[in-house]
Protein backbone atom coordinates (compact mmCIF):
# COMPACT_ATOMS: atom_id res chain seq x y z
CA UNK A 1 0.00 0.00 0.00
CA UNK A 2 1.82 3.14 -1.13
CA UNK A 3 2.36 6.27 1.10
CA UNK A 4 1.88 4.30 4.34
CA UNK A 5 -1.54 3.84 6.43
CA UNK A 6 -3.55 6.96 7.19
CA UNK A 7 -5.08 7.11 10.78
CA UNK A 8 -8.46 9.08 11.34
CA UNK A 9 -10.33 9.33 14.59
CA UNK A 10 -14.08 9.61 13.74
CA UNK A 11 -17.69 7.09 14.76
CA UNK A 12 -17.78 5.93 11.33
CA UNK A 13 -15.54 4.71 9.05
CA UNK A 14 -14.87 5.65 5.72
CA UNK A 15 -14.85 2.42 3.38
CA UNK A 16 -12.91 4.74 0.56
CA UNK A 17 -10.14 5.87 2.53
CA UNK A 18 -6.87 3.47 2.81
CA UNK A 19 -6.24 1.82 6.30
CA UNK A 20 -9.03 3.56 8.37
CA UNK A 21 -7.96 2.72 12.20
CA UNK A 22 -10.74 3.87 14.38
CA UNK A 23 -10.43 4.04 18.23
CA UNK A 24 -13.35 3.66 20.35
CA UNK A 25 -16.45 6.31 20.42
CA UNK A 26 -16.41 5.88 24.16
CA UNK A 27 -12.44 7.94 24.82
CA UNK A 28 -12.91 11.50 25.88
CA UNK A 29 -11.75 14.53 24.64
CA UNK A 30 -8.85 14.50 26.53
CA UNK A 31 -7.68 11.10 25.35
CA UNK A 32 -8.69 11.71 22.20
CA UNK A 33 -6.47 14.71 21.10
CA UNK A 34 -3.49 12.95 22.90
CA UNK A 35 -4.17 9.78 20.97
CA UNK A 36 -4.63 12.08 17.91
CA UNK A 37 -1.29 13.78 18.60
CA UNK A 38 0.78 10.59 18.99
CA UNK A 39 -0.90 7.49 16.86
CA UNK A 40 -1.01 9.95 14.13
CA UNK A 41 2.61 11.22 14.60
CA UNK A 42 3.52 7.42 14.97
CA UNK A 43 1.38 5.91 11.98
CA UNK A 44 1.59 8.23 9.05
CA UNK A 45 3.99 8.18 6.22
CA UNK A 46 4.35 4.66 8.18
CA UNK A 47 3.38 0.93 6.45
CA UNK A 48 1.80 -0.88 9.21
CA UNK A 49 2.94 -4.34 6.86
CA UNK A 50 6.37 -3.90 7.29
CA UNK A 51 6.66 -3.89 10.84
CA UNK A 52 9.22 -6.16 12.19
CA UNK A 53 8.28 -9.41 14.58
CA UNK A 54 8.72 -9.20 17.89
CA UNK A 55 12.41 -9.69 19.70
CA UNK A 56 13.29 -12.91 21.43
CA UNK A 57 13.67 -12.67 25.15
CA UNK A 58 17.44 -11.95 26.20
CA UNK A 59 19.40 -14.38 28.10
CA UNK A 60 20.16 -14.22 31.95
CA UNK A 61 21.31 -10.84 33.18
CA UNK A 62 25.08 -10.77 33.66
CA UNK A 63 25.35 -7.58 35.16
CA UNK A 64 23.46 -5.32 37.79
CA UNK A 65 23.04 -2.95 34.63
CA UNK A 66 21.74 -5.30 32.97
CA UNK A 67 19.33 -6.60 35.35
CA UNK A 68 18.03 -3.23 36.10
CA UNK A 69 17.51 -2.62 32.07
CA UNK A 70 15.43 -5.97 32.27
CA UNK A 71 13.57 -5.37 34.80
CA UNK A 72 12.70 -1.79 33.72
CA UNK A 73 11.27 -3.44 30.59
CA UNK A 74 9.61 -6.13 32.44
CA UNK A 75 7.99 -3.50 34.62
CA UNK A 76 6.67 -2.05 31.65
CA UNK A 77 5.61 -4.80 29.53
CA UNK A 78 3.46 -5.66 32.81
CA UNK A 79 2.03 -2.61 32.65
CA UNK A 80 0.80 -2.74 29.41
CA UNK A 81 -0.07 -6.05 29.53
CA UNK A 82 -2.36 -4.83 32.40
CA UNK A 83 -3.84 -2.60 29.93
CA UNK A 84 -4.75 -4.84 26.81
CA UNK A 85 -6.19 -7.19 29.39
CA UNK A 86 -8.81 -4.17 30.01
CA UNK A 87 -7.26 -1.15 31.52
CA UNK A 88 -7.07 2.56 30.16
CA UNK A 89 -4.36 4.03 29.36
CA UNK A 90 -3.41 6.92 31.41
CA UNK A 91 -1.36 9.47 29.22
CA UNK A 92 0.62 9.45 26.16
CA UNK A 93 3.35 7.18 27.24
CA UNK A 94 0.64 4.50 27.50
CA UNK A 95 -0.84 4.96 24.04
CA UNK A 96 2.70 5.37 22.49
CA UNK A 97 3.23 1.79 23.97
CA UNK A 98 0.01 0.45 22.55
CA UNK A 99 0.26 1.87 19.13
CA UNK A 100 3.17 0.16 18.86
CA UNK A 101 2.13 -3.21 19.89
CA UNK A 102 -0.15 -2.81 17.27
CA UNK A 103 1.80 -2.12 14.80
CA UNK A 104 3.68 -5.25 15.85
CA UNK A 105 1.00 -7.68 15.43
CA UNK A 106 -0.46 -6.11 12.29
CA UNK A 107 1.79 -7.70 9.65
CA UNK A 108 0.44 -10.70 10.90
CA UNK A 109 -3.34 -9.54 10.77
CA UNK A 110 -3.43 -7.51 7.17
CA UNK A 111 -1.69 -10.91 5.69
CA UNK A 112 -4.27 -13.44 6.82
CA UNK A 113 -7.70 -11.78 6.42
CA UNK A 114 -8.99 -11.97 2.82
CA UNK A 115 -11.69 -10.41 1.23
CA UNK A 116 -14.08 -13.65 -0.42
CA UNK A 117 -16.64 -13.17 -3.14
CA UNK A 118 -19.48 -15.98 -3.23
CA UNK A 119 -21.39 -15.43 -6.37
CA UNK A 120 -22.30 -11.28 -6.00
CA UNK A 121 -22.11 -11.40 -2.35
CA UNK A 122 -18.76 -10.01 -0.54
CA UNK A 123 -17.12 -10.61 2.86
CA UNK A 124 -14.31 -11.28 4.78
CA UNK A 125 -12.51 -14.31 6.23
CA UNK A 126 -9.80 -15.36 7.65
CA UNK A 127 -7.15 -17.95 6.90
CA UNK A 128 -6.32 -20.14 9.68
CA UNK A 129 -3.91 -23.08 8.38
CA UNK A 130 -0.98 -22.52 5.73
CA UNK A 131 -2.96 -25.41 3.67
CA UNK A 132 -5.75 -22.94 2.70
CA UNK A 133 -8.51 -23.62 5.89
CA UNK A 134 -10.33 -19.99 6.28
CA UNK A 135 -13.13 -19.17 8.74
CA UNK A 136 -15.85 -16.74 8.22
CA UNK A 137 -19.65 -15.94 8.81
CA UNK A 138 -22.45 -18.61 7.86
CA UNK A 139 -24.50 -15.79 5.99
CA UNK A 140 -20.98 -14.90 3.56
CA UNK A 141 -21.09 -18.28 2.72
CA UNK A 142 -24.69 -18.96 1.98
CA UNK A 143 -24.17 -23.04 1.43
CA UNK A 144 -21.91 -25.55 1.11
CA UNK A 145 -19.51 -26.29 -2.04
CA UNK A 146 -20.28 -23.01 -3.41
CA UNK A 147 -17.46 -21.02 -5.46
CA UNK A 148 -15.48 -18.57 -3.98
CA UNK A 149 -12.87 -15.95 -5.13
CA UNK A 150 -10.30 -15.07 -2.17
CA UNK A 151 -8.49 -11.85 -2.30
CA UNK A 152 -5.36 -11.65 -0.51
CA UNK A 153 -3.94 -8.40 0.97
CA UNK A 154 -0.77 -8.43 -1.26
CA UNK A 155 -3.11 -8.78 -4.34
CA UNK A 156 -2.95 -12.40 -5.32
CA UNK A 157 -6.72 -14.37 -5.78
CA UNK A 158 -7.59 -17.75 -5.44
CA UNK A 159 -10.13 -20.42 -5.78
CA UNK A 160 -11.53 -22.12 -3.59
CA UNK A 161 -15.06 -23.31 -2.08
CA UNK A 162 -17.23 -23.22 0.90
CA UNK A 163 -17.97 -26.22 3.13
CA UNK A 164 -19.58 -26.11 6.12
CA UNK A 165 -22.18 -23.75 8.04
CA UNK A 166 -23.87 -23.57 11.65
CA UNK A 167 -26.35 -20.81 10.78
CA UNK A 168 -27.75 -20.51 14.12
CA UNK A 169 -24.22 -19.34 15.34
CA UNK A 170 -23.22 -17.77 12.02
CA UNK A 171 -19.88 -19.93 11.85
CA UNK A 172 -19.12 -20.40 8.64
CA UNK A 173 -15.93 -22.38 7.21
CA UNK A 174 -14.09 -22.11 3.86
CA UNK A 175 -11.01 -24.05 1.74
CA UNK A 176 -8.63 -22.15 -0.92
CA UNK A 177 -8.18 -24.72 -3.97
CA UNK A 178 -4.22 -26.18 -4.00
CA UNK A 179 -2.71 -24.10 -0.80
CA UNK A 180 0.49 -25.52 0.48
CA UNK A 181 2.36 -21.87 2.36
CA UNK A 182 -0.15 -19.35 2.78
CA UNK A 183 0.14 -16.76 5.96
CA UNK A 184 -1.93 -18.03 8.61
CA UNK A 185 -3.56 -16.84 11.96
CA UNK A 186 -3.18 -18.94 15.30
CA UNK A 187 -6.59 -19.78 16.83
CA UNK A 188 -6.93 -18.87 20.05
CA UNK A 189 -10.17 -19.26 22.66
CA UNK A 190 -13.02 -17.53 23.42
CA UNK A 191 -13.28 -18.89 26.92
CA UNK A 192 -11.31 -17.08 29.84
CA UNK A 193 -12.08 -13.46 28.28
CA UNK A 194 -12.95 -10.64 29.89
CA UNK A 195 -15.18 -7.69 29.13
CA UNK A 196 -13.33 -4.56 28.71
CA UNK A 197 -10.37 -6.13 27.22
CA UNK A 198 -8.73 -4.89 24.01
CA UNK A 199 -9.20 -6.24 20.70
CA UNK A 200 -8.74 -5.50 17.15
CA UNK A 201 -11.17 -6.31 14.13
CA UNK A 202 -10.21 -6.73 10.53
CA UNK A 203 -12.25 -6.72 7.30
CA UNK A 204 -13.06 -5.75 4.02
CA UNK A 205 -15.93 -2.66 4.68
CA UNK A 206 -17.79 -2.11 1.47
CA UNK A 207 -15.93 -4.88 -0.29
CA UNK A 208 -12.18 -5.94 -1.28
CA UNK A 209 -10.69 -2.79 -2.99
CA UNK A 210 -7.82 -3.48 -4.99
CA UNK A 211 -5.90 -0.32 -3.50
CA UNK A 212 -6.74 -0.20 0.27
CA UNK A 213 -5.43 -2.89 2.65
CA UNK A 214 -7.77 -4.39 4.84
CA UNK A 215 -8.72 -1.90 7.72
CA UNK A 216 -7.95 -2.49 11.32
CA UNK A 217 -10.84 -1.27 14.25
CA UNK A 218 -9.19 -0.94 17.50
CA UNK A 219 -12.07 -1.71 20.25
CA UNK A 220 -13.19 -3.62 23.43
CA UNK A 221 -15.32 -6.43 24.35
CA UNK A 222 -18.64 -4.77 25.61
CA UNK A 223 -20.41 -8.16 26.40
CA UNK A 224 -19.92 -11.86 26.40
CA UNK A 225 -22.46 -14.70 25.73
CA UNK A 226 -22.77 -18.12 24.90
CA UNK A 227 -23.97 -16.78 21.73
CA UNK A 228 -21.59 -13.50 20.80
CA UNK A 229 -19.16 -11.59 21.49
CA UNK A 230 -20.35 -7.95 20.93
CA UNK A 231 -17.68 -5.64 21.42
CA UNK A 232 -17.24 -1.72 20.08
CA UNK A 233 -14.90 -2.34 17.23
CA UNK A 234 -17.17 -0.12 14.08
CA UNK A 235 -17.99 -2.74 12.00
CA UNK A 236 -19.63 -1.79 8.42
CA UNK A 237 -21.48 -3.98 5.32
CA UNK A 238 -18.36 -6.18 4.23
CA UNK A 239 -16.65 -7.09 7.75
CA UNK A 240 -18.43 -9.96 7.51
CA UNK A 241 -16.72 -13.00 8.09
CA UNK A 242 -13.80 -10.91 9.17
CA UNK A 243 -11.50 -11.94 12.17
CA UNK A 244 -11.47 -10.55 15.57
CA UNK A 245 -7.98 -10.80 17.38
CA UNK A 246 -6.74 -10.50 20.70
CA UNK A 247 -3.93 -8.42 21.76
CA UNK A 248 -1.90 -11.47 21.18
CA UNK A 249 -2.80 -11.78 17.32
CA UNK A 250 -4.99 -14.94 17.91
CA UNK A 251 -8.45 -15.11 16.33
CA UNK A 252 -11.60 -15.04 19.40
CA UNK A 253 -14.12 -14.27 16.88
CA UNK A 254 -15.48 -13.90 13.89
CA UNK A 255 -17.46 -10.66 12.54
CA UNK A 256 -21.04 -11.85 12.37
CA UNK A 257 -23.92 -9.27 12.74
CA UNK A 258 -23.81 -5.60 12.45
CA UNK A 259 -25.73 -3.28 15.05
CA UNK A 260 -27.82 -0.33 14.68
CA UNK A 261 -25.31 1.44 16.64
CA UNK A 262 -22.18 1.23 14.58
CA UNK A 263 -20.31 0.60 17.52
CA UNK A 264 -22.22 -2.34 19.24
CA UNK A 265 -21.42 -5.13 17.28
CA UNK A 266 -21.46 -8.99 17.58
CA UNK A 267 -18.90 -11.55 16.73
CA UNK A 268 -19.16 -15.68 16.34
CA UNK A 269 -17.16 -17.12 19.65
CA UNK A 270 -14.35 -18.98 18.11
CA UNK A 271 -14.62 -21.83 20.03
CA UNK A 272 -18.23 -22.69 18.33
CA UNK A 273 -15.24 -23.54 15.12
CA UNK A 274 -13.27 -26.05 17.64
CA UNK A 275 -16.36 -27.50 18.42
CA UNK A 276 -17.93 -28.33 15.36
CA UNK A 277 -14.90 -28.72 13.46
CA UNK A 278 -15.58 -32.27 12.05
CA UNK A 279 -18.83 -31.26 10.88
CA UNK A 280 -17.47 -28.14 9.17
CA UNK A 281 -14.83 -29.55 7.19
CA UNK A 282 -17.39 -32.21 6.17
CA UNK A 283 -19.83 -29.67 4.51
CA UNK A 284 -22.22 -29.89 6.79
CA UNK A 285 -24.79 -27.32 6.76
CA UNK A 286 -27.38 -26.93 10.23
CA UNK A 287 -29.49 -24.12 11.95
CA UNK A 288 -31.09 -21.49 11.49
CA UNK A 289 -30.39 -17.75 11.07
CA UNK A 290 -32.00 -15.21 13.93
CA UNK A 291 -35.57 -14.76 13.03
CA UNK A 292 -35.63 -17.65 10.44
CA UNK A 293 -36.89 -20.20 13.13
CA UNK A 294 -38.28 -23.14 12.21
CA UNK A 295 -41.83 -24.57 13.64
CA UNK A 296 -43.39 -27.92 14.01
CA UNK A 297 -46.44 -27.29 15.87
CA UNK A 298 -46.63 -29.68 18.50
CA UNK A 299 -46.07 -29.96 22.43
CA UNK A 300 -44.85 -32.58 24.68
CA UNK A 301 -44.06 -33.46 28.24
CA UNK A 302 -40.02 -32.98 28.71
CA UNK A 303 -40.19 -34.98 31.60
CA UNK A 304 -40.44 -38.31 30.00
CA UNK A 305 -37.79 -40.21 28.51
CA UNK A 306 -39.81 -40.60 25.06
CA UNK A 307 -40.31 -37.63 22.64
CA UNK A 308 -44.17 -38.49 23.40
CA UNK A 309 -46.48 -35.29 21.65
CA UNK A 310 -49.20 -33.94 23.90
CA UNK A 311 -51.21 -31.58 21.57
CA UNK A 312 -50.85 -30.50 17.75
CA UNK A 313 -51.62 -27.36 16.98
CA UNK A 314 -54.18 -26.02 14.39
CA UNK A 315 -53.26 -25.44 10.73
CA UNK A 316 -49.42 -26.26 12.22
CA UNK A 317 -47.50 -27.70 10.01
CA UNK A 318 -47.86 -30.96 11.72
CA UNK A 319 -51.70 -31.04 11.95
CA UNK A 320 -51.53 -30.57 8.27
CA UNK A 321 -48.68 -34.24 8.27
CA UNK A 322 -51.26 -35.85 10.26
CA UNK A 323 -49.42 -36.20 13.83
CA UNK A 324 -52.09 -36.90 16.62
CA UNK A 325 -52.04 -36.12 20.10
CA UNK A 326 -50.69 -39.45 22.19
CA UNK A 327 -48.03 -40.22 19.19
CA UNK A 328 -44.07 -41.16 20.06
CA UNK A 329 -41.73 -39.88 17.63
CA UNK A 330 -39.24 -42.38 17.24
CA UNK A 331 -36.39 -40.86 14.06
CA UNK A 332 -36.32 -37.19 12.30
CA UNK A 333 -35.05 -38.34 8.85
CA UNK A 334 -32.27 -40.65 10.15
CA UNK A 335 -31.19 -39.10 13.49
CA UNK A 336 -32.64 -41.07 17.00
CA UNK A 337 -35.02 -38.90 19.27
CA UNK A 338 -35.09 -40.15 23.14
CA UNK A 339 -37.50 -37.51 24.32
CA UNK A 340 -38.98 -34.91 23.51
CA UNK A 341 -36.10 -31.88 24.00
CA UNK A 342 -33.94 -34.05 20.92
CA UNK A 343 -36.79 -33.71 18.51
CA UNK A 344 -36.54 -29.40 19.91
CA UNK A 345 -33.26 -29.99 19.02
CA UNK A 346 -33.65 -31.52 15.78
CA UNK A 347 -36.00 -29.17 14.63
CA UNK A 348 -34.12 -26.02 16.07
CA UNK A 349 -31.10 -28.04 13.18
CA UNK A 350 -33.23 -27.56 10.02
CA UNK A 351 -34.39 -24.64 8.15
CA UNK A 352 -37.96 -23.59 7.58
CA UNK A 353 -38.63 -24.91 4.47
CA UNK A 354 -36.99 -28.00 4.61
CA UNK A 355 -38.99 -31.10 3.95
CA UNK A 356 -38.26 -34.35 6.71
CA UNK A 357 -39.37 -37.94 6.98
CA UNK A 358 -40.85 -38.71 10.86
CA UNK A 359 -41.34 -42.10 12.23
CA UNK A 360 -43.52 -42.19 14.90
CA UNK A 361 -45.08 -44.70 16.99
CA UNK A 362 -49.25 -44.94 17.29
CA UNK A 363 -50.26 -47.38 19.70
CA UNK A 364 -48.82 -50.44 18.13
CA UNK A 365 -48.41 -49.41 15.02
CA UNK A 366 -45.53 -47.25 13.37
CA UNK A 367 -46.20 -44.75 10.52
CA UNK A 368 -43.70 -42.41 8.57
CA UNK A 369 -44.85 -38.86 8.33
CA UNK A 370 -43.82 -36.51 5.88
CA UNK A 371 -43.75 -32.87 6.95
CA UNK A 372 -42.63 -29.79 5.39
CA UNK A 373 -41.50 -27.51 8.42
CA UNK A 374 -42.91 -23.76 8.62
CA UNK A 375 -41.54 -20.51 10.11
CA UNK A 376 -42.09 -19.46 13.92
CA UNK A 377 -44.21 -16.56 14.19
Amino acid sequence: MPGGVSCEFMNRPSVNKPGVWLMPSWISTARRWAAHAVVGCVLLGSSLATAAPMAAPETMPTSTATSASTAAASAASQHLSQILAGGSPSGVSDLRAMQDHFRKLSEQLLQCTVGVEVGAAQGSGVIISKDGYVLTAAHVAGQPKRDVVFKMADGRMFRGKTLGLNRTMDSGLMKIDGADDLPFAEIGVSTGLKEGQWCLATGHPGGYQSDRQPVLRLGRILLLQNLAITTDCTLVGGDSGGPLFDMQGKVIGINSRIANNLSANMHVPVGTFTDTWKRLTTAEAWGHYPGNEPYLGVAGDGDLPEAKITSVRPSSPAFKAGFQAGDIVLKLDDQDLTDFLSLTEAVAARQPGDKVKVLVQRGEETKELSVELGKKG
